[in-house]
């Protein structure tokens, strides 16, 4: 099992040396969030709080994923470096591939680009994309971004982009790992596809439903034999017990998180009460099952 330490809306000057004291403190990771704006009006509900609302986010910091992982990369020797979840169609492909594939190079390949679709209309209005067909966008988003860092030429004629003969460098000196976030079977299909999945977290009994239709995804695209990683993470406390649970459903990476990130009020940790409690995981937790 490995473990990624998991912050988020708080203070910019804080993200560097949480980098470094989870990276001593025996993490393999940081997932990173994503967000793009805050409209002012919105009629969307978010999917991942009980009451649907997204008032959380208002007046939070968030510091542009790819930008902070470049930064964390620069700061650490070994931590790996997760978008949790990048917005990829708002985004043209790319320049998200020509940014993921420089941040691989830089950091010996320790970025895993985790994607997903927005849920905000608004998000792809700014953008001038559009809303309609998203997950078809995805889909050629993804195929772009594979290509593209693959190395060597890469040519691209879909429904929404035209690529020429075009090549990145540099490129990862090894396949850029491309994780799919999202609950839907549109999304998990698309797992199933790719190279993992990444679990927000849910009602109890949840991730186990979705790893069971998962599993019958990737029989269906032929993909089961191939590696894979599943994050998961949960809110409401990691164990010694709880991690040999999802060690037991197949879950490969756990994501901690220390605080309730849904909060609406502001992040009032102090830095000093953050690194105690990425210490304190690792003595009761990552020592014991490491």
């Amino acid at each position: 099992m490995r473990f990624h330490y998991a912050e988020s809306m708080t203070k910019v000057a804080y993200y560097l040396p949480l980098a470094q004291a989870a990276e001593a403190n025996g993490y393999a990771g940081f997932t990173i969030p994503d967000s793009l704006i805050y409209p002012k009006a919105s009629g969307t509900e978010y999917s991942y709080t009980e009451d649907g609302g997204r008032e959380f986010l208002e007046n939070k910091p968030f510091v542009e994923s790819l930008i902070m992982a470049a930064a964390m990369g620069a700061a650490t020797k070994t931590l790996q470096m997760t978008t949790n979840v990048l917005k990829l169609p708002v985004r043209p492909p790319l320049y998200t591939a020509k940014m993921a594939s420089s941040i691989a190079a830089l950091t010996d390949n320790r970025l895993n680009l985790g994607v997903g679709l927005s849920v905000w209309p608004e998000d792809y209005a700014v953008m001038g994309v559009p809303y309609a067909d998203r997950g078809k966008r995805m889909d050629e988003c993804i195929e772009i971004v594979r290509g593209l860092t693959a190395g060597g030429y890469f040519e691209f004629h879909g429904q929404f982009f035209d690529l020429p003969p075009v090549k990145l460098n540099p490129v990862p000196t090894k396949p850029l790992p491309i994780l799919i976030g999202g609950h839907s079977d549109p999304a998990l299909r698309r797992a199933a596809r790719n190279d993992g999945f990444m679990f927000a977290g849910g009602r109890p009994g949840e991730l186990e439903e979705l790893l069971t239709k998962l599993k019958a995804f990737r029989e269906e695209a032929g993909t089961s034999g191939r590696p894979f990683r599943i994050f998961a993470t949960d809110m409401g406390g990691v164990d010694v017990d709880s991690v040999k649970r999802h060690t037991e459903l197949g879950v490969t990476d756990m994501v901690v998180v220390f605080r309730n990130l849904y909060d609406v009020a502001e992040d009032s940790q102090s830095l000093e009460q953050k690194l105690d409690d990425i210490k304190r995981f690792a003595d009761d937790v990552i020592a014991k099952v490491g």
